[in-house]
């Protein structure tokens, strides 16, 4: 068997590190910061103890790694979503599909570990102010002012809205993850009953 050249061993390297990532995203989010132990995530990846350190210091440092691409992910995606064509409201439609979307369970239960447990490291309290509801509202300020002005959005102040609009997303994404057996996840129309004029 011929020995690894640098791009294999290197693509071996990329593909290892993504596991890795994929195992502590769903224990971060199932038992928090303080609640998670590098073991469990080495188990949950289905590797040595001792290799996840290879890649990873401390659980501290995988935590932050993880926020931190969720945070510039949301970020990209909902600038995504505003790049789209369409009216205002089919903008915020899909958004809401994005946000709903079961497979980013796991980041919103990160997402709000990374807000509300503590022993979070100094760098993840950064990144919560960096990437704040002010930022989100800010960058869904003028989609929904144009909305108001098209007569197809609820008039009132577009950032109580906004805040408001997200923080039900948000709420609803964290009781989904759960997995509780009698909740029910609204449809994306219900939920746009909040915003929309008609």
């Amino acid at each position: 068997m011929a020995p690894l050249n640098d791009e294999q061993l290197h693509q071996i390297r990329d593909e290892r590190r993504e596991q890795i990532m994929g195992a502590a995203l769903n224990v971060f989010a199932r038992r928090g910061i303080i609640g998670t132990k590098m073991s469990m995530i080495a188990v949950e990846a289905g590797i040595s103890h001792g290799l996840l350190y290879h890649y990873f210091k401390s659980k501290e440092e995988l935590f932050t790694t993880l926020v931190r691409e969720a945070m510039i992910a949301s970020q990209e995606g909902m600038r995504e979503v505003l790049d789209l064509q369409g009216t205002p409201m089919d903008k915020i439609r899909a958004l809401t599909h994005e946000i709903l979307d079961e497979g980013g369970a796991p980041y919103f239960l990160l997402i709000h570990q990374a807000r509300t447990s503590e022993g979070i490291p100094d760098e993840v309290k950064q990144l919560m102010k960096q990437y704040s509801m002010e930022l989100f509202v800010s960058l869904l300020r003028p989609l929904f002012v144009e909305g108001q002005q098209a007569g197809d959005i609820v008039q009132g102040d577009p950032e109580e809205l906004i805040s408001s609009y997200l923080s039900v997303l948000s709420g609803l994404m964290v009781l989904n993850a759960q997995g509780i057996d009698d909740y029910r996840m609204p449809s994306v129309d219900m939920v746009l009953r909040l915003v929309a004029a008609r």
